[in-house]
């Protein structure tokens, strides 16, 4: 293990450089410019993975997702191009996999959470050919769109795993983006559509339950709650689901088969004792800090709160971990607080969105007057047009984008 060096040490340790790490680091260096900082990120490729929906259905372009890391990192932030493979907090030092220990006064979690592909049988082996793809994969994501244009009729395979996930309402975005196209080309009626989920509920928040449930029966998409993807055989065209909670299988054929893996939290978060029961990232979750180290902070995916796992979230969590790390260091009381604020834009057709908005519990909270349960032009263009630039241009550049949400009363 390498000797902690002068430059091994710093204020501030973010740990993950995706949404919530530059965010948080452009939001501490416009605080507190004098901050000694660092990002630990292996990735030179940061994306902007909510439009990878939007590629799967032909509507953006995968290098339109994709920008450089080191342009993204705030200036005067030091980027450690590394891997996490131990946390001491007893220490106040993370350790590298290159063997270098980086110390830190406060430390922030935020690496996202893992995909895990491999706990599906035979789906690395198939994925990205044999009508085999996923949206949560920068290299298949484009792959969706071939299957889903080239599909003339057919059986079309849609899953969805046990939750926690990032961006819960991505598998089905792409279930009603496909029909919807399929309906245009006069291909829907030859197309048999089937949607299988693991959970016992279409949506977690059911407020919005009753209008997706009409975008389903409208496209005449079959419903399968209980069915948790276990195998893929893309030779044969089969994949196998098990019935949650029993040992029945049940086997279903398709011409194309579009998966969302299993998640988790990164096994290096997993292993330490930064972990709850579960593997995620032990935190309180309104003050984002963690339960026993109060000197660690956390926000993002790999939190094990309740809250939705979205670019939403991020944006309205990392303003409280900046107010909170900065009143620790400062010996003030830690009155930033998160309410569990996620958004989810479900595409419903080319042109159509559902914006749900929720907090915690599922105390639906929109943002604007309408009613969001029906599908809206307006959002597809908040979904297509000025989410992205927010992201890259308001969020990664540390700016506070406060919008006002109202909670209201569902009965």
């Amino acid at each position: 293990m390498a000797d902690p060096t002068q430059q091994d040490r710093f204020s501030v340790v973010i740990v993950g450089g995706g949404a919530a790490g530059i965010t948080i680091a452009a939001q501490l260096r416009r605080e507190r410019a004098n901050l000694s900082i660092a990002i630990i990120e292996p990735s030179t490729t940061h994306a902007y993975q909510p439009g990878w929906t939007l590629v799967g259905a032909g509507v953006m372009t995968l290098p339109e997702t994709l920008r450089q890391e080191g342009g993204l990192i705030p200036r005067n932030v030091t980027w450690l191009r590394d891997t996490v493979e131990s946390f001491q907090p007893e220490a106040n030092s993370v350790t590298l996999k290159s063997g270098r220990a980086v110390e830190y006064r406060r430390l922030i979690v935020c690496p996202g959470l893992q995909l895990d592909w491999d706990k599906i049988e035979g789906l690395p082996e198939t994925l990205g050919r044999n009508g085999v793809t996923s949206n949560y994969s920068r290299e298949t994501a484009a792959y969706t769109w071939e299957c889903i244009r080239h599909l003339d009729g057919g059986k079309a395979l849609f899953t969805q795993p046990p939750m926690p996930i990032k961006c819960a309402g991505a598998p089905q975005k792409i279930v009603y983006l496909a029909c919807d196209h399929w309906r245009r080309e006069g291909s829907l009626h030859r197309t048999e559509v089937n949607f299988s989920l693991a959970g016992n509920a279409l949506f977690g928040v059911p407020y919005f339950v009753p209008s997706l449930q009409r975008e389903i029966d409208y496209y005449g998409v079959n419903l399968h709650l209980k069915e948790n993807l276990i195998k893929v055989d893309g030779e044969k065209r089969e994949a196998t689901f098990q019935i949650v909670g029993t040992d029945q299988i049940v086997v279903r054929q398709f011409d194309m088969l579009h998966v969302v893996p299993p998640q988790s939290a990164p096994d290096f978060v997993k292993k330490s004792p930064l972990a709850n029961e579960a593997g995620w990232l032990d935190v309180d979750p309104t003050v984002l800090r963690h339960k026993t180290y109060d000197n660690i902070f956390g926000a993002g995916d790999v939190l094990g709160t309740s809250n939705a796992k979205t670019a939403a979230a991020v944006r309205e969590q990392a303003p409280v971990v900046v107010e909170n790390l900065l009143a620790s260091l400062d010996g003030r009381p830690q009155m930033g607080s998160y309410d569990g604020y996620g958004a989810c834009p479900l595409t419903v057709s080319y042109g159509k969105v559902v914006l749900a908005e929720f907090l915690y519990g599922g105390k639906v909270a929109p943002s604007f007057s309408y009613d969001q349960r029906k599908p809206s032009r307006f959002a597809w263009c908040l979904k297509t047009e000025v989410f992205p630039r927010l992201y890259w241009y308001g969020m990664l550049k540390g700016y506070n984008i406060k919008v006002k949400h109202m909670p209201i009363e569902t009965g």
